[in-house]
């Protein structure tokens, strides 16, 4: 073998070694079929969150506290809670991104979320089409299926020029 392809396939073994730790965290965001309970329970208030956004001890911790669930009494009956404490536990994050338990829990506060939204003008999340920064279909098209793709962003109604430049960025 000549010396120029053996130097292109160690450059392209050690450019598939340096990626392969991504690789190793990347699991769909959304498991292929949501636990029926987590539907019924949690998505018909808000967005049925894909489980690996938070670790599993936060998945915890929020059912342990669903009486105080962020200012609303969601309670469930035991054998429901038992079913999707083992259900998020095993789909729960387990790579850098759910490394670290945010603040409260709130998947809005953790690292990787801030990060990808340090653009975005805290006003936007005030908007009547918005309304939190939880509400995360008013900017995201696929969330509903547990996809999050930066190219298939929408522009929710009501951003001023300035704050419509953060999806040109």
């Amino acid at each position: 073998m000549s010396p120029l392809p053996r130097m292109a396939s160690r450059v392209i073994a050690w450019a598939c070694l340096a990626i392969a730790p991504a690789w190793a965290d990347d699991r769909p965001s959304t498991p292929q079929r949501l636990h029926p309970a987590y539907v019924a329970e949690c998505a018909s208030c808000h967005l049925a969150y894909p489980p690996t956004m938070l670790p599993a001890a936060s998945w915890h911790r929020i059912l342990k506290g669903l009486d105080q669930h962020y200012g609303v009494d969601a309670s469930l009956d035991e054998a429901t809670v038992r079913q999707l404490s083992a259900w998020l536990s095993a789909n729960a994050g387990t790579g850098r991104r759910a490394a670290v338990a945010p603040p409260d829990d709130r998947i809005t506060r953790s690292n990787w979320f801030v990060r990808e939204h340090r653009d975005i003008p805290s006003a936007v999340w005030a908007l009547p089409s918005v309304k939190s920064a939880a509400h995360c279909p008013a900017c995201h098209r696929g969330a509903e299926q547990g996809r999050f793709d930066d190219n298939d962003l929408v522009r929710p109604p009501g951003l001023t020029p300035a704050q419509g430049r953060a999806w040109s960025d």
